[in-house]
This record gives structure tokens, C-alpha cells and sequence, in this order.
């Protein structure tokens, strides 16, 4: 069988593991064709830097073995401190004429040497308090962090036709799945398991985006560190399981609570930050993704402390799905994970 020009498969490299979607379009609906994770070593990726490419080629190609998938043409993306993304205001022009000016306007906003980075950008639109103004989402990662990954592809057999920001995959993800509302903010969070990140959108333009150095790991650690249990034991504990030998369940909960609360702090100063810098927009409604969207107590702290709904993302909601080869209870289980790789493998050859 002949790949089609728009074959694509989406590969989303977290610090947990390796997870792949391949989706089949008809007429406009996606169909899940293949999907399938590998875990990794804690060692492999550490602070989104690659401390062992070797173990990432490996799964990538196992795991495509496995599906059986022949396709070379990939979608990914990137993200972590290497990366920037910034809203910017800038006097209205084209966008050829924003192409040619675009590395002077970055320089003032990227911390990075302007050499040192790739750039892209997305005219949002005009400023609503200043009609000469535009808005522009400016995107800047650091040339030889993007080159970590496409060689890494290359030594996988693969080509990365698709290089994406795993915000923006989500966001991709959100859109097909639940649309957007025009006027109507909302915050995904991607709970991932070393890094958090937090996209607001107010109808289909993202209007604010964070990543948060820390994660699901930082439940594990924790337990760990404080009941001296493995770290099996410590990934049963956080998915609720209460009868680990020699540990009092009343104690897990207390060290559980304690992570959590340090985790949903966190993001409620990046809404604080957000509700600060614009004046008249309040987020009324959280989506979470990510492996630790999984945790009841999670979910429940955060709508605690925000005060408004959270609700678990499912990303194959509206993703045509053959029950005879998939199993549903198995795909909501493990859904979470999979939005970046979903979002990336609804992205066709060509996509900016």
C-alpha cells in the first residue's frame, strides 16, 4: 500500500515516553488508524535536553515496527526553556513586510543571540486599544536544540516535515475536538510528567502560553522520598492504589496532597499573571491533558483553588474509532497522553 502525499504520523518524544498517532482524514473526519507508547528511561531526557538519543531511536523505530507503520514523512515538536513564545504589539503591516522585519522586531523580546534561533510568527490580528497596532504571536527556539531532534529523526530513518510547539499541537488537538467558542476563554493545561504547560484562548487565538518546569514526577519523587517506596510503587500510589505493603495510606494521602498543592499553585500563578496582563478577559473554564490529568485529586485541587470547572480532555472525542481494533475503556484511559501526538497527526505536509 502506497503512502498518500498526506501520510503523516505524529511522534510526540515526552520525558516519560515515546507516543505515536498515525489518523486517516475522509472527508474532513479523522479515523484513529495506529497509536501506541514506549516508556523511557528517567535518564533519557532530562530538563528537555536529550542525554541519550541511542534509547529515543530505538523506541521510535520498535514502536513503528510494531504498528507496522512504513510511513517516513513525521510530525513533531518541541518545547521546554529552549523555546519562546511571546505575544508582541507592532505597528500594522503585511505579512511579507513583518517577514523581511521580523529578526530586528524579535531581537528586543528573544533572550537568546537572534543567530542562535529559528523564528516564526502569527499575525493575530489588530490591537483593540490601539486600531495601528497588531498582535503578533512570535515563536523563537534555539537552532541547535531543534537540530538535537531532527537529527534524531534522520537517525530514525524519518523525516520531520511538521516541527511544532506541543501548545500548539494541543491546541490543534482542542479545536477538532471540542471547537472553540468565539470570545470565550479558556486555559489548557498539559500535565505532563517533568513539565507543565499553560495555553489560554480566547475563542481560536491563543492569547497566553507558560511552560512550568515541573510535573507528575514531582508526585512520585515525593513519595518516594518521603515513604522510601520504589518508584512502581510511587506511580500505583499516585493512580490511587492504597495497599502498599508497610505504608499508612493516611500518610501517602498527606504527602500526595502536599505535591499536589505545590503543582496547582503553580498553575494558578501563571492565570494570576495571565488575569494581571489583561485587563478585561478571565479564563472560565480549565481543560487538562497530559498523563497527570488522570488524578481525580489533581483535577479537584485545581477546580478548588480557580474556582471555575476543570474537565479531563478526552482527544479521540470526536476521532472515528473502530471498536473491533481499539479498545474505547483502554483509549480513555490512556487518552491524556496522547494530545500532543493526536494534534500533531492531524497536521498535513506544508503546515507552517
Amino acid at each position: 500500500m502506497f503512502a498518500s502525499k498526506k501520510d503523516i504520523v505524529g511522534i510526540d518524544i515526552g520525558s516519560s515516553a515515546v507516543k505515536i498517532v498515525r489518523l486517516r482524514e475522509s472527508r474532513g473526519t479523522f479515523h484513529l488508524e495506529n497509536i501506541g507508547i514506549m516508556p523511557l528511561n528517567p535518564e533519557t531526557i532530562v530538563d528537555n535536553t536529550i542525554m541519550d538519543s541511542t534509547a529515543i531511536v530505538d523506541s521510535i523505530q520498535n514502536l513503528l515496527g510494531a504498528m507496522k507503520i512504513k510511513t517516513r514523512k513525521v510530525a513533531t515538536s518541541v518545547s521546554g526553556h529552549s523555546v519562546i513564545i511571546r505575544k508582541i504589539s507592532l505597528p500594522i503591516m503585511t505579512d511579507a513586510e513583518l517577514e523581511s522585519s521580523i529578526q530586528w522586531e524579535a531581537e528586543q523580546y528573544i533572550p537568546f543571540d537572534i543567530s542562535e534561533v529559528n523564528i516564526d510568527f502569527q499575525i493575530i490580528g489588530p490591537d483593540a486599544k490601539d486600531p495601528s497596532q497588531m498582535n503578533v504571536m512570535l515563536v523563537a527556539a534555539k537552532k541547535d536544540f531543534v537540530d538535537d531532534y531532527t537529527s534524531l529523526f534522520a537517525e530514525a530513518g524519518l523525516e520531520p516535515v511538521v516541527m511544532d510547539i506541543d501548545c500548539f499541537a494541543v491546541e490543534n488537538m482542542f479545536d477538532y475536538n471540542y471547537g472553540f467558542v468565539d470570545n470565550e476563554v479558556v486555559a489548557l493545561i498539559d500535565l505532563g510528567a517533568s513539565a507543565t504547560s499553560v495555553s489560554v484562548l480566547k475563542g481560536d487565538t491563543s492569547v497566553f502560553t507558560r511552560d512550568i518546569q515541573t510535573g507528575g514526577n514531582l508526585l512520585g519523587e515525593e513519595l518516594q522520598k518521603r515513604l522510601g517506596i520504589s518508584g512502581d510503587e510511587a506511580e500505583q500510589a499516585k493512580l490511587g492504589d492504597r495497599n502498599i505493603a508497610d505504608v499508612d495510606p493516611d500518610s501517602m494521602d498527606e504527602i500526595l496532597a502536599d505535591a499536589i498543592e505545590n503543582l496547582v499553585q503553580e498553575v494558578q500563578r501563571s492565570l494570576d499573571f495571565f488575569s494581571a496582563t489583561s485587563s478585561e478577559d478571565r479564563v472560565t473554564k480549565v481543560y487538562l491533558t497530559g498523563g497527570v490529568s488522570n488524578s481525580v485529586q489533581v483535577r479537584e485541587a485545581l477546580e478548588e483553588r480557580l474556582g471555575i470547572p476543570a474537565e479531563r480532555v478526552d482527544p479521540f472525542r470526536n476521532i472515528t474509532i473502530n471498536e473491533k481494533e481499539f479498545d474505547p475503556e483502554y483509549l480513555d484511559a490512556i487518552g491524556p497522553m496522547f494530545s500532543v501526538a493526536a494534534g500533531l497527526a492531524m497536521r498535513k505536509v506544508g503546515d507552517k
